[in-house]
């Protein structure tokens, strides 16, 4: 499908995160800063897409794991907030705004997944609304200066997707994954937690609500740190837990999952390196979300 002229704003700017360049710059800065390298040059990160106030330092440790002078393009891929969805859509703009300097679509990788027959096309307004892909593209293209105007992205909007069509886009998207020159960005927050998420889980044995809430998610990153989709989706299944990137991890660990089977001698790991809460709940007045960075690397 030949591309437009379109943009799609920086609609989140100035609210979600500043709209200022220089002060976005200066915060991707220090929170880059006070990460540590340990799991490079990454091949896939899972990072969390709320206000920068509330989980902007805990994503640098994703970010920090990136070697921008191996990387051409970025598959990112986003959770529908908004619009009700059962399988993937793509974008129908060219360039991607962000305060720093805008981002170019991969025209040549969009006809190559339109053409698989499985994505649709997102509205501008749907795209637009949508922050679980916008709220990465500052750390990306913080991340990717030294590279800039010789790399791509390729925003990927994921619905709400049977396991079936979690395996299927995995297999679609493994190519690319097994190529050295791409980066992907698996846009997730963690657990939901309190009245107003309509989720309470409470498993008094492990102690305070808050402490409840983290032995929860990790059991999560446990499952996906073994790269196990199946038990991926029998934990979500069981517990409810309100992971909102819960199907671009599945199509992740799918795509993992088929280039284990398929790829002989290929080696995988994936880690989780930071792990925070927005809060610490003790009653069930309070409400929190839970926010990690996890790296992924190939060999």
């Amino acid at each position: 499908m030949s591309k437009n002229n379109k943009i799609r704003k920086a609609s989140h700017a100035g609210s979600w995160y500043t709209d200022s360049g220089a002060e976005l710059n200066a915060q991707l800065e220090s929170w880059l800063s006070k990460a540590n390298e340990s799991l490079k040059p990454a091949r896939a990160i899972i990072a969390p897409h709320a206000g920068y106030y509330f989980c902007g330092a805990c994503g640098a440790f994703a970010y920090r794991q990136v070697d921008p002078t191996l990387v051409k393009r970025i598959f990112i891929l986003g959770p529908s907030h908004h619009v009700q969805m059962s399988g993937c859509a793509l974008s129908g703009t060219a360039t991607y705004e962000t305060p720093l300097y805008n981002l170019t679509i991969d025209t040549r990788v969009y006809e190559e997944l339109y053409a698989t027959g499985a994505f649709d096309t997102m509205s501008l307004s749907t795209d637009e609304a949508e922050h679980s892909i916008e709220m990465h593209l500052p750390y990306i293209a913080k991340v990717m200066e030294s590279q800039k105007g010789h790399f791509t992205i390729v925003p990927i909007l994921v619905g709400s997707l049977q396991p079936d069509k979690e395996a299927k886009y995995g297999q679609i998207l493994s190519p690319y994954l097994r190529d050295p020159e791409n980066l992907f960005v698996i846009s997730s927050d963690f657990c939901h937690w309190g009245k107003r998420f309509s989720y309470t889980y409470y498993d008094k044995t492990r102690g305070k609500i808050w402490q409840s809430i983290e032995v929860l998610d990790k059991m999560g990153m446990d499952i996906i740190e073994n790269i196990d989709p199946t038990a991926f989706t029998k934990y979500l299944q069981t517990f409810q837990n309100t992971i909102c990137g819960r199907h671009p991890i599945g199509v992740l660990l799918n795509a993992l999952d088929y280039l284990h089977r398929t790829s002989n001698g290929i080696k995988m790991e994936l880690k989780f390196l930071k792990y925070a809460q927005s809060s610490q709940c003790e009653t069930f007045h309070d409400s929190s979300v839970s926010y990690v960075s996890a790296a992924l690397v190939l060999k």
